[in-house]
Order: structure tokens, then C-alpha cells, then sequence
């Protein structure tokens, strides 16, 4: 007669190999995921056109000349300042494509882990929660900066390639720390408010009409306050006008508003910090000790 033997658990004395950046596929997961969206890569596309439009822009401020009759008149409204990439970094049709770049490839980074109950998978794996959070993070990081710093820093190398020269480079010695500093500061700020949105809900769908209204809505009730109270302080409720104001200080060049810069800095400040406290207590109830 054979013997029925019980197998019991044995435990496991192997070690867990640690990844230097462990969270790299979930940010090439995420980046991936964005691109088979259906319209995202023509968007993603006409997120560069405000940087062709300013290369060439620079191009004809260098050779006016060969444009003196097309730009007969308007020398001193092309000519390259540090404001010139103000403008061209805080326009309001150029944040309203990053936005809408959002609205696809950021919308979903939380909400459809929430919704398939993935971050019982994520977590158990040797994954922190700070690796989850950074790879999320990271996806935003890739799509703002690719379409604000690269190009911004292009564009600068090609006005001295063009201008032949390291004058411009001399006049303003400090310009290319505030392109990094200033998108720097959009990244970071636009991935707390895309994962903010994301964590409120499970339905993507609903969360990219939320990234998409509340910046619109934040827009419009400025303007409506500022017609009730007329004061520039409301300005404080939108979100675009405290981007804009943030950008004139970072580039040297006096704010579209009367207020003071560092109320801008509060409130964007203010929402990178409810978004961590929104993150912490959303994540930590499912994460798996080790």
C-alpha cells in the first residue's frame, strides 16, 4: 500500500535580486500603452508645431535681409530676448496641447491599476511604493519634457548656430538654467496634478474629462471672478495664469499679473502637496509588507 505524504511550505532563503531602477517598466510601460492610443501619436506630433514655429521665427530674426520685405516693419516684434522663450514656453495654445497630451497618456496611469486591482500585483514584487509612484511619475516626465525641454533647448543651440556667435549665449549666460528650471518645474507639477486626478477615480474615461475641465473650469472661473471683484489676485484661481506668472519670474521678465510671484508658487505648491497626501492614502492600504 503507498504511503500518502503531506508536502508542507518550505520557506525560501534565497534573496531578492534588487533592479537599480525598478521602476523603469512601469515607466516604458506606461509610455507604450500611450502611444497605441488611437489619435495620441498625431497629437503628441502637433505638440512640436509651436517649436517649428519658433525655430523659424529665430531663423528669419537672423536673416532679415532675405525677409526684409515680408518682415518690413516688425524687426523689433522678432527680435530673440529671454522673453522670446517665455512666450514661447507659456503661451496659452502650447499648455492647452500639453493638457490634452495628458488627457490620453495620463489619465489612466492610476485609475486602471485601481479598476483591474493591480497594485496587489505591483506590490507583491520587491516594488516600494515610491518605485510605483516614480515610475507613474516618470511617464509624464518623458511626454512634458520631451515636448518642452528638448525643444526649448534646441531651439536655443540653433538661435547661436544661426546668429554664429556666442553673443546671445554672453548677453544672457543664465537662459538655459531657466528652460531646465522652468520645465523642470512643469513636469513636476503636472505629474502631481494628472496622478491626483488619476487616483480619484477607476474609470479612466472620467478622469481624463477631469484633467481636461479642471484646468478649463479653473480658466474660466478667473475670468469670472475677475469680473466680480476686479482684482488681479483671482488670477490666483487659475491654473495657467500661476504657470504664466511662475515662467515670467523664472525668465527674468515682469508678470502678466500684479501679484506676487510667490502666492503662484503657493498654490501650484498647494496641489503637488494634496496630491501626495491623496497618493499616500490611496496606495497604503493595499501595499504588501515584506
Amino acid at each position: 500500500m503507498a504511503t500518502v505524504r503531506e508536502k508542507g511550505y518550505y520557506h525560501w532563503d534565497g534573496q531578492l535580486a534588487e533592479r537599480r531602477f525598478p521602476w523603469l517598466p512601469i515607466t516604458r510601460t506606461g509610455i507604450l500603452l500611450a502611444f497605441k492610443k488611437r489619435g495620441f501619436r498625431f497629437l503628441f506630433a502637433g505638440a512640436f508645431l509651436p517649436s517649428v514655429v519658433f525655430l523659424a521665427i529665430i531663423y528669419i530674426s537672423e536673416h532679415l535681409a532675405d525677409f526684409k520685405f515680408w518682415a518690413r516693419g516688425s524687426e523689433q516684434f522678432i527680435t530673440i530676448t529671454p522673453g522670446s522663450f517665455k512666450v514661447f514656453l507659456t503661451n496659452q495654445g502650447f499648455l492647452f496641447l500639453m493638457i490634452a497630451m495628458l488627457v490620453f497618456a495620463g489619465a489612466g496611469l492610476i485609475a486602471d491599476d485601481l479598476k483591474h486591482n493591480s497594485l496587489q500585483i505591483y506590490f507583491s514584487r520587491p516594488l516600494r511604493k515610491k518605485d510605483y509612484l516614480l515610475g507613474k511619475m516618470a511617464v509624464v516626465f518623458f511626454f512634458i519634457l520631451i515636448v518642452t525641454l528638448v525643444p526649448g533647448l534646441l531651439v536655443y543651440i540653433f538661435k547661436l548656430i544661426f546668429d554664429g556667435s556666442f553673443k546671445f549665449f554672453l548677453d544672457y549666460p543664465w537662459l538655459v538654467l531657466s528652460i531646465i528650471g522652468y520645465t523642470a518645474m512643469l513636469a513636476v507639477f503636472f505629474a502631481f496634478y494628472t496622478l491626483l486626478l488619476s487616483a480619484l477615480s477607476k474609470n479612466s474615461r472620467y478622469v481624463m474629462i477631469l484633467v481636461f475641465m479642471i484646468y478649463i473650469f479653473s480658466d474660466i472661473l478667473y475670468g469670472i471672478l475677475q469680473s466680480i471683484f476686479r482684482t488681479p489676485y483671482m488670477s490666483l484661481f487659475s491654473i495657467r495664469a500661476n504657470i504664466v506668472q511662475v515662467g515670467a519670474f523664472v525668465f527674468a521678465q515682469k508678470p502678466s499679473q500684479a501679484v506676487p510671484v510667490v502666492l503662484s508658487f503657493l498654490v501650484l505648491g498647494g496641489i503637488c502637496g494634496l496630491s501626495a497626501l491623496v497618493l499616500n492614502r490611496k496606495i497604503r492600504g493595499v501595499e504588501v509588507i515584506r
